[in-house]
């Protein structure tokens, strides 16, 4: 019996030696070859890539067409599953392999009709683009195709390989970076939702317009929409009885295709079992794109950004800086992979996208530039009125017309293809046709349709990227970006010379006054509504030269000047009084921008040291300003709930949100639980989850506080505000325990970079996700916005600097950068997270075009 058990004994752990050595294997043969020689059908000439210090690749070609080509085979390198990800997201063909928990996710992408729109931009494009375009595909193809490389586990769990890429994926990709990157459809969306069970006064108070501005639009929504029949209302069944009422509310609730990934796994078959659940999970990320950027919320938290250009006037150097940190949902791996391109035409180095064939935010020997998102109002919801004689027809001006009809077949896995018929209006797609998160509309009478500037086929974005890597000067940064198109961006910029200055980028539409100017939807059969033409580019908002008296406080619409030398911006309202044309007047609050210019101000002469310093503030402004609410909250709390020293540190806070602190986390908890009781018995439950944790309601609790508004808070909003913060101390205790020293904001506010779909799985998440303690909160210049939907981790920081980078024209080879995760996209590898806590602590790497050493080194020969 003994023998027996040794016999098994050493059989078991043989078996164990041969897993963990083929394991090894795998993991081993994942791994990127960054050193020697690597063959590529497609190459003319070779090209060495190298790797340096700070780990940003460096693609040293012959020409510009092996450089794309180079780029793309390096992006499959490291990027592999985030490439197919994104390729299978915007053709809308999960449902292939995931079934139908992803179905509602495909028939968006072909309701939007996403490739076909590419096809057509694609057509538009010179020569040279689509060259480019054309050797970037060819560079990811032929890595899948030829290298030794194994896959990375994603697809071995999910049991798909790599498709196709081609350059209309790259298309593609640009577009749905503006759909990321787009808020207004999915704010007007809401309006119509809220204008249901709020007059239009209240539903104005809780879906303001910018800070200080009263709505261009003069039109009573909730009796216009009511007149037009817009709200599906009870109906009767064959029989007679009375159907159920309709709930308008999913418009912006969960999606219901976010399928459980408990109690699934076969024991019998854990490998099979395994990538069952890892296919529903990718369901969950899907569900969220769905909810908030197609179905009525797509700023869940506001899209943001800051940047800022400082003059030489004043830096040491007497040379401009330039400062950038793009506020983006944080993924593993992140959406940036920093690279160089050199060429004998161009050398840039900076933050690529994988998908794209060149830098999109950085710098090259001569200029450095940053972008913000301006959130202009480039899409408008249209209320289609439907013939009651022909349902084929919807009104127009001129008369009934013909909907556009397209036939979309979308294959399911286990599953009948579904048939999905997609019409069109002179506007754009129709969205309420197809879509479960607009049943409450009575499609019957009317359907709503989109008019978005992404989705016009002289959409040249790639173009304006391409070709801006070029420039030498600012002036010739701005001519290169005259063919971007959307998402409108803010771009700051200064070159070697000492030139510096800002330009609004992208197409603006022009509208003819009306009562509603694009901020809610609009009856489509009139004409007063349509877009009249696009403003010229030489008309976009901009200052060439911050050295002069620039008004910078014109951003906000204010004349008083402030001290020159700088120019800021951080999603606020970008043009002053006097521009005369209507951009929209959903911007964001302009804490952050206020805060960059009180703290540029306070330094007389900047370095990036300085520069560092303000992309790392947490000071926030908007909890200043609620500081006397919440300080009478604490004074007037049941007695024992707030302890003592709490109480004592409360009454001298400064505002700042500081990941070794309690008090943002007892402001936080306090200012969630205040907001749910105000908004719950006006909007209603199933309403307001839906909306609560997608939506930014503090503009209007603000106002909600200081006017004391019964409306809102039933009984006297001190009273209301009091009992929120016991609740709140309650909830704090239950989570985290009696002892205060435990209240920390950081173990709250951990910045979580998800994994799609791994994430989504709680075994495998600690592996996947990379996380790391952050300060902040939505409204502080070093960003961390959090989601109160997420009901196991309310304040986990999920949108924040995607990346940072500091350009000192004095000396460009002084720039840096950093961003959250890690270059590589394997799990298994050590450059998967190695940045995050040099993020997380605001430090930073080397951006150099000519390192005096390398890492690593490939030839890369035909």
């Amino acid at each position: 019996m003994l023998k027996w058990t040794k016999r098994l004994a050493i059989l078991f752990a043989s078996l164990l030696g041969v897993v963990a050595v083929v394991i090894g294997g795998y993991v081993w043969r994942s791994m990127p070859q960054l050193d020697g020689t690597l063959n590529a059908v497609g190459l003319s000439q070779a090209v060495t890539i190298k790797r340096d210090a700070s780990d940003v690749t460096h693609i040293e070609a012959k020409n510009d067409r092996d450089a794309a080509f180079a780029l793309g085979y390096v992006h499959a390198q490291e990027r592999s599953w985030q490439l197919e990800f994104n390729r299978r997201i915007m053709h809308g063909r999960l449902s292939e392999f995931l079934g139908e928990p992803t179905l509602e996710t495909d028939k968006l992408m072909r309701t939007l009709g996403i490739m076909e729109i590419a096809k057509a931009q694609f057509a538009n494009l010179p020569a040279a683009v689509k060259d480019g375009l054309q050797a970037y595909s060819d560079g990811i193809n032929a890595f899948h195709a030829t290298s030794s490389q194994a896959l990375p586990p994603e697809f071995r769990v999910l049991g798909i390989k790599p498709g196709l890429w081609t350059p209309l994926d790259s298309v593609g990709w640009s577009i749905m970076m503006a759909l990321d990157l787009g808020g207004n459809w999915g704010t007007e969306i809401a309006r119509l939702s809220a204008s249901r069970v709020l007059d239009t006064q209240r539903m104005w108070q809780m879906y303001p317009v910018f800070e200080g501005e009263k709505p261009k639009g003069t039109a009573d929504l909730s009796k216009l929409y009511a007149a037009l029949g817009v709200y599906k209302v009870l109906g009767t069944t064959s029989t007679g009885s009375k159907t159920a009422a309709i709930d308008d509310s999913k418009v912006i609730a969960l999606n219901p295709m976010n399928p459980p990934t408990k109690g699934i796994f076969d024991v019998k078959n854990p490998f099979l079992s395994a990538q069952a659940a890892l296919q529903q999970a990718l369901a969950q990320p899907m569900a969220r794109m769905v909810d908030e950027i197609g179905h009525g919320d797509a700023q869940v938290t506001g899209r943001g950004s800051n940047n800022w250009v400082v003059a030489g006037s004043r830096t040491q150097s007497g040379k401009p800086l330039v400062a950038n940190d793009p506020h983006l949902g944080l993924s593993a791996p992140a959406i940036w992979y920093f690279a160089a391109i050199k060429t004998p035409t161009n050398q840039a180095v900076g933050a690529t996208l994988p998908g794209m064939p060149y830098v999109i935010l950085g710098r090259n020997a001569h200029v450095a530039w940053g972008f913000t998102n301006t959130g202009p109002d480039v899409q408008d919801v249209y209320i289609e009125r439907i013939d009651p004689a022909n349902p084929k027809r919807y009104q127009t001006p001129t008369g009934w017309s013909d909907f556009t009809e397209r036939a979309e077949v979308i294959k399911v896995k286990a599953l009948p293809d579904v048939n999905l018929n997609v019409r069109g209006t002179r506007h754009g797609p129709v969205l309420s046709d197809s879509l479960k998160n607009y049943d409450w509309i009575d499609t019957s009478k009317v359907a709503l349709s989109l008019r978005w500037s992404a989705l016009d086929s002289d959409n040249q974005t790639l173009r304006a990227g391409m070709e801006a890597m070029g420039a030498r000067t600012v002036p010739e940064l701005f001519a290169a970006f005259q063919h971007y198109q959307s998402p409108a961006q803010n771009l700051v910029a200064a070159d070697v010379d000492g030139r510096t200055g800002y330009k609004v980028i992208g197409k603006l539409p022009i509208r003819a006054p009306n009562d509603i100017m694009g901020a809610a939807p609009m009856p489509g059969w009139d004409a007063s509504y349509d877009w009249t033409g696009w403003v010229a580019y030489a008309d976009n908002p901009g200052d060439n030269g911050v050295t002069s008296n620039r008004r910078n406080a014109a951003f906000k619409g204010k004349s008083e000047l402030i001290e020159p030398g700088w120019l800021a911006t951080a999603n606020q309202r970008i043009h002053d009084t006097e521009f005369p044309h209507f951009m929209g007047q959903d911007w964001a609050q302009s804490y952050r921008f206020d805060r960059i210019n009180a703290l540029l101000a306070q330094t007389p002469k900047h370095d990036a040291k300085s520069l560092a310093r303000v992309q790392g503030d947490v000071t926030s402004l908007a909890t200043i300003r609620l500081l006397p609410h919440f300080r009478a909250a604490v004074s007037a709390s049941a007695s024992g709930a707030v302890p003592d020293a709490i109480k004592t540190a409360a009454a001298a806070w400064d505002g700042s949100m500081a990941a070794d602190s309690s008090l943002p986390l007892i402001f936080s908890t306090w200012m969630d639980q205040f907001t749910r009781d105000v908004l719950l018995h006006r909007l209603g439950e199933t309403r307001f989850k839906a909306q609560y944790g997608r939506r930014q309601f503090r503009a209007g609790i603000e106002s909600i506080l200081e006017s004391n508004d019964v409306f809102w808070c039933k009984v006297d909003c001190k009273t209301a505000s009091a009992n929120a913060l016991n609740l709140a101390m309650a909830d704090i205790r239950l989570k985290s325990g009696e002892d205060p020293s435990q209240w920390l904001w950081g173990a709250h506010h951990m910045a979580v970079s998800r994994h799609n779909p791994l994430g989504n799985v709680a075994l495998l998440a600690k592996a996947f996700d990379v996380r790391v303690p952050t300060g902040g909160d939505g409204f502080t210049v070093n960003v961390g916005q959090y989601s109160f939907a997420d009901k196991k981790a309310p304040f986990a920081n999920r949108h924040a600097a995607s990346m940072r980078a500091i350009y000192d024209l004095a000396d460009l080879e002084k720039s840096q950068f950093i961003y959250q995760t890690g270059q590589s996209g394997n799990v298994f590898s050590g450059r998967y997270r190695d940045m995050s806590t040099t993020w997380a602590g605001v430090q930073y790497r080397s951006l150099q075009l000519n390192p005096t050493s390398w890492a690593h080194e490939l030839q890369l020969s035909p």
